[in-house]
């Protein structure tokens, strides 16, 4: 299989490699970054992350892809997409996601990557629509969908502790193909 590797302006998305690891938990895995998803990771869920973010692309040919800044090579975390598969979610749909670095926040570089993934969603792996999660509360994260051109989808709601237990609510917001190519 060839490795996967995509590039914006300032952006490189591509497949992980082993020494991405430690770099991307120690730069994401802090109070501020996990805030909104289930707080600081432990050894136990740190593997289970890794290796449910491989398999994702071992059995969709997509997932959610290094960010790489091409002018230093630093990894500010990770884009991309997935099948969403949270237990009471919207199963099987389409979802883009995002979790960069805290140093990363602020600079357009979620909504670089963000905008890639949603053009290869469309252009590359045949999407009619794709969604993203959050919490009612990570307004950073609703924010950039709103930014994307996404809609609030209620109906795709649902409720679960995972991400914590102070707002159990998921909220979801999706866009389709042809808002995407009219936005475009």
């Amino acid at each position: 299989m060839t490795e996967f590797r995509h590039e914006t302006a300032r952006l490189i998305l591509r497949d992980w490699r082993a020494e991405d690891w430690p770099v991307f938990w120690e730069a994401t895995n802090t109070p501020a970054v996990m805030r909104w998803l289930g707080g600081v990771q432990d050894d136990v869920a740190r593997a289970a992350g890794e290796t449910r973010i491989e398999g994702y692309g071992r059995d969709h040919g997509h997932t959610f892809w290094v960010v790489e800044r091409k002018e230093d090579s630093a990894l500010l975390g990770f884009c991309g997409l997935k099948r969403s598969n949270q237990p009471g979610g919207p199963q099987g749909m389409m979802e883009v996601g995002w979790r960069l670095r805290e140093d990363a926040w602020g600079q357009g570089y979620a909504k670089e990557a963000a905008t890639a993934s949603l053009d290869l969603a469309f252009d590359r792996f045949g999407a009619d629509e794709v969604i993203a999660l959050t919490v009612q509360g990570n307004t950073g994260s609703w924010g950039l969908m709103l930014r994307l051109g996404m809609e609030r989808r209620a109906d795709l709601d649902f409720d679960s502790t995972d991400f914590g237990s102070e707002d159990p609510r998921i909220i979801a917001y999706g866009i389709t193909l042809d808002q995407w190519r009219a936005a475009a």
